[in-house]
């Protein structure tokens, strides 16, 4: 597909009432606590009680109706669901309309896998072995990555002065004003990555607890998943972008599904997918086609993006993971996370003449539409890439990597 051509009645079409939003409200908490609910009763239903990752979301979702108190208040109005249910039938036909052709491609070939495997009951299949191993990788990939979140939550707290000297630089003077503690802030933060990576991977768990994997047809299948994946690549800017739209300018998708997400401060320790709570269960079962692939490809891919995720959210410097300033010359999520609503694409931007060609080949990898993903939002938002208020988060990050350094290391 042209990168060039993109229709921007389409990436902004919206059936309900247009509502740019970037913060919860303290009247929005009769919507968050419904929401919380809602993903209370979704890890119940996925995992059961009393499993281990049930118990683990049920105490956040309980923590995180704590944290909203404490950080915003309350105040009462109709719920957003309550005013407009209408939404919830809109909300459903823009993640139908945005599903793309890897998606199917991946259902149907995991379908066929699992036809074939009923119609060979004779030969080696061995899919309860399967079956074990992809629950292995399961546990392993979401220990593995709380475990590194971790970390970046005890260099946090550690380090708790020098990211509330950051923050204070930034529109989130506001919020530490109004909520003075930067402790709260921090484990919020660490609240909210943890839940939306257990409902992020629900869709994932329900799979392999439900299909069948064949070692018979381990190699094919691989090597149809990672084609598959590499075109899915090449439209993922323009599946997030629509989505992300979504997410800030309907209120109801706000609230219940993005919300969470920009409701912490900028750092690694809310990365999952760049999502909230209940949006990373509905971009992984109507998104994403990760979900169908061979369990031992998905674990990389999904291992990756949430690793990547959490680097790619650390936009408070000289804090583990401490993410090199080049990351923020192409990149510029950092300025939708410090109070813009654009860009709502990936946001990166390697076609600028003064990069190094180091820099280049590391991302080489990533197709043409990756590469240049920042084009989308220049030509359906009129977005900017060289601006005073990214010329000052730059300046301000690269201060605070070397301040982040020497505060370490005392």
């Amino acid at each position: 597909m042209d990168m060039n051509s993109a229709d921007a009645s389409k990436f902004h079409q919206l059936y309900g009432v247009h509502s740019p939003r970037m913060a919860y409200r303290r009247d929005d908490f009769i919507d968050y606590v419904l929401m919380l609910a809602l993903c209370g009763g979704l890890v119940t239903v996925v995992y059961g009680l009393p499993s281990v990752m049930s118990i683990v979301g049920l105490a956040l979702c309980v923590c995180l109706v704590g944290t909203f108190l404490l950080r915003h208040g309350w105040k009462l109005r109709t719920p957003v669901i309550v005013k407009r249910p209408q939404d919830v039938i809109y909300m459903l036909i823009y993640k139908l309309r945005n599903m793309t052709i890897p998606y199917f491609l991946a259902a149907a070939l995991l379908l066929l896998e699992n036809v074939l495997i009923h119609m060979t009951p004779e030969w080696p299949h061995h899919t309860e072995l399967m079956r074990k191993i992809a629950i292995g990788l399961f546990y392993t990939h979401f220990i593995a990555l709380t475990v590194y979140r971790t970390g970046s939550l005890i260099s946090h707290l550690r380090l708790k002065e020098h990211v509330r000297g950051f923050l204070l630089q930034t529109h989130w003077k506001v919020a530490l004003q109004r909520q003075p503690s930067v402790v709260l802030e921090i484990v919020h933060a660490y609240f909210t990555g943890l839940l939306a990576h257990v409902i992020l991977i629900a869709p994932w768990y329900i799979v392999i607890t439900h299909v069948q994997y064949s070692v018979v047809f381990l190699p094919i299948a691989l090597l149809a998943n990672f084609v598959i994946h590499a075109s899915f690549m090449k439209v993922l800017n323009r599946w997030f972008y629509r989505d992300h739209w979504l997410g800030h300018n309907s209120e109801l998708e706000f609230v219940y599904l993005h919300g969470p997400h920009h409701d912490a401060i900028p750092s690694g320790l809310i990365g999952v997918s760049g999502n909230g709570f209940l949006e990373g269960f509905a971009r992984y079962t109507l998104g994403g086609p990760g979900i169908f692939y061979n369990p031992l490809l998905l674990f990389v891919f999904y291992s990756i993006d949430v690793k990547s995720d959490i680097d790619g959210h650390q936009f408070i410097p000289g804090v583990y993971p401490r993410i090199p300033k080049e990351f923020q010359d192409i990149n510029q999520h950092s300025t939708h996370h410090y109070g813009n609503l654009t860009p709502y694409g990936v946001g990166m931007n390697l076609d600028q003449p003064q990069l190094s060609e180091e820099l280049r080949r590391k991302y080489r990898f990533l197709p043409r539409e990756m590469q240049h993903a920042i084009k989308l939002d220049e030509q359906l938002d009129g977005f900017k890439w060289d601006t005073p208020r990214y010329r000052r988060f730059v300046e301000l990050y690269t201060k605070y990597v070397t301040d982040g350094d020497a505060a370490r290391d005392k």
